[in-house]
């Protein structure tokens, strides 16, 4: 990435029309959504099937606001959309639900951000083992959740490891490891990353795993959108195939990925002109710390008290 942070709409559309790799893929993923929430629309009387009866009009714009602020710390960071979003969602639909909905912006953002950051089939070819075990435990995490759902269980152990992490990062300074990250320890992270969004729709393990490794910002948001991008596809798909996913939920979580774009472009923009690598290593550990409270907040009550 050139780094470059102006934002340029007649270059942009130019290099569009010349179906340049980084233009057509963050074109595709904004048109996705919008047609799937323009062309899906289930009617005014069902708009609101898979909202809990009791959500208030109060209830949903703060949602809505915070899907925003959501999606423009991945925008900011790289990661946090997902893990933010669907504790939030409890508010509004049911946790069973809020998984299969929020699939859909995560996809849209990762795959903006795979083309924002112009990381393509290098990064698979370095990668590809990372990617595949990743898939594997998406199918596998997506398998789980239609025979148990999500437990509290799952996502109390995600906070844990989300809380240690930040401790070990303040302890140490953040501590940064020189050279490549081993291969073994990335594919088994990448299997169980899988497995937790597959299952719960959160995955500290592969943006926390890269933080140690990887303090470039573009290299890092790209890898991570990369892989993320894929294991959403597969689960998106997966669930509907073996109808986890209705066309309702499809609507829904298209909808939803619109809105988000707004936070997105301001993420997108402030990690170009005013992040350097300090201030980014802050945020990462800031957000972390306030996702893992959140998680103990919703299931240390439910599994201890």
């Amino acid at each position: 990435m050139s780094g470059e942070s102006a934002v340029r709409p007649e270059e942009f559309v130019r290099n569009l029309r010349r179906f340049r790799y980084r233009e057509l893929l963050m074109a595709f993923a904004t048109v996705a959504v919008v047609v799937a929430a323009v062309g899906l629309f289930p009617g005014a009387e069902n708009v609101t099937n898979g909202l809990k009866t009791n959500a208030t009009t109060t209830d949903l714009a703060l949602f809505v606001a915070l899907i925003v602020l959501a999606a423009m710390v991945k925008g900011m960071v790289g990661f946090g959309f997902a893990l933010i979003a669907t504790p939030l969602a409890a508010s509004v639909m049911n946790v069973e639900i809020a998984v299969v909905v929020l699939a859909v912006p995560p996809w849209m953002i990762n795959v903006f951000q795979v083309g924002e950051t112009n990381t393509g089939l290098a990064y698979v070819r370095r990668e590809w083992s990372l990617i595949g075990l990743a898939l594997v435990g998406s199918v596998a995490g997506v398998f789980f959740f239609s025979a148990f759902k999500t437990s509290a269980l799952v996502t109390f152990l995600i906070g844990v490891v989300l809380f240690g992490y930040v401790l070990f990062q303040l302890g140490k300074g953040f501590v940064s490891v020189e050279g490549t990250h081993n291969p073994v320890a990335l594919g088994i992270v990448g299997l169980l990353e899988g497995f937790l969004l597959g299952a719960a729709n959160l995955g500290p393990l592969l943006p926390t795993y890269l933080h140690t490794f990887e303090r470039d910002k573009e290299r890092y948001v790209g890898g991570l959108s990369m892989v993320l991008g894929l294991v959403f596809t597969a689960k998106i798909v997966q669930m509907l195939a073996t109808g986890v996913m209705t066309t309702y939920h499809l609507w829904l979580g298209s909808a939803l990925a619109v809105v988000t774009l707004v936070g997105l472009f301001a993420g997108t923009y402030l990690r170009r002109v005013e992040i350097d690598e300090r201030k980014f290593n802050w945020l990462v550990v800031t957000i972390l710390l306030v996702i893992s409270l959140k998680i103990f907040s919703k299931t240390v009550p439910a599994l201890f008290l």
